[in-house]
């Protein structure tokens, strides 16, 4: 198979869908509502050596200069990485990619910073690849959460360790703050272990600008059933009027936004 889209400084109203062998993608981003400024966010969705898939998310962190140039320079690292090493397993590359990235964010010299979460896919078997609090999280169809990555963040630390639940760390004062980010020392990957995809269960991988809007289990119950392309789509607008009106009891920071759902084909 052969494919390779990347989306980087642009906003999709509507999401794109994809199809590859034995997978269906739904991709989705989106600059800040209300912001001029460009999407700091990015999307990159390739074939590795024509059998494995790679998926990554990159978001120029806020409160750091340039960081659209930073998401923007991670995800053409890895893609000139995964090109450049497809002779090797894939994991292989996409570590290489990585440091590529916090190599030329750095000598860019612009101050920029980037998370970065990436997952591979070869036949069923799915693993995951993180900096910063880009998140990857895979739900069943009854909505059991088979993996959810940890946000490299102090709340999302205290999150792990059950000092704090999720609606208190999505309303911590500290809940802005990154801890582990491409372009800034230390940086250093998650890697996760290997997982079976199962044939009903959906991907998803996205920004903070997802996660910081919607509680994870209003995510699942978004994702968990129905076509894709519908879900990403809801996921999408949730988020966008979470972030134009805040309400009582509810997350609401506007921010960019990029998500992709990622699901194995019925037959």
């Amino acid at each position: 198979m052969s494919l390779s889209h990347l989306y980087s400084a642009t906003s999709l109203e509507s999401p794109e869908f994809l199809h590859v062998p034995g997978l269906d993608l739904a991709v989705c981003t989106r600059s800040s509502p209300g912001d001029d400024r460009a999407n700091e966010d990015g999307i990159l969705v390739l074939c590795y050596a024509g059998e494995t898939l790679v998926v990554a998310v990159a978001d120029g962190a806020g409160g750091y200069p340039d960081g659209g140039s930073a998401s923007a320079l991670a995800l053409a690292a890895l893609e000139t990485a995964c090109a450049e090493n497809a002779a090797l397993p894939p994991r292989v590359a996409i570590l290489n990619g990585f440091e590529r990235a916090h190599e030329a964010i750095k000598d860019h010299g612009g101050g920029g910073a980037t998370t970065l979460a990436v997952i591979e896919i070869a036949g069923t078997t799915l693993r995951t690849y993180h900096a910063g609090d880009s998140g990857i999280l895979i739900a069943g169809q009854r909505g059991r959460i088979k993996l959810q990555s940890v946000f490299h963040s102090p709340t999302g630390y205290a999150v792990e360790a059950g000092l704090l639940d999720e609606e208190e760390a999505l309303h911590h004062e500290h809940r802005h703050m990154v801890s582990n980010l491409l372009g800034m020392e230390p940086m250093s990957v998650a890697i996760g272990s290997p997982i079976e995809l199962g044939r009903r269960d959906t991907v998803v991988i996205a920004s903070d600008g997802l996660y910081d809007n919607l509680y994870v289990p209003e995510i699942v119950e978004i994702v968990r059933k129905g076509r894709l392309a519908r879900s990403c789509r809801d996921l999408a607008d949730t988020a966008r009027e979470r972030m134009l009106n805040a309400a009582r009891g509810q997350p609401s920071k506007p921010d960019d936004l990029s998500v992709v759902l990622l699901r194995r084909t019925a037959h």
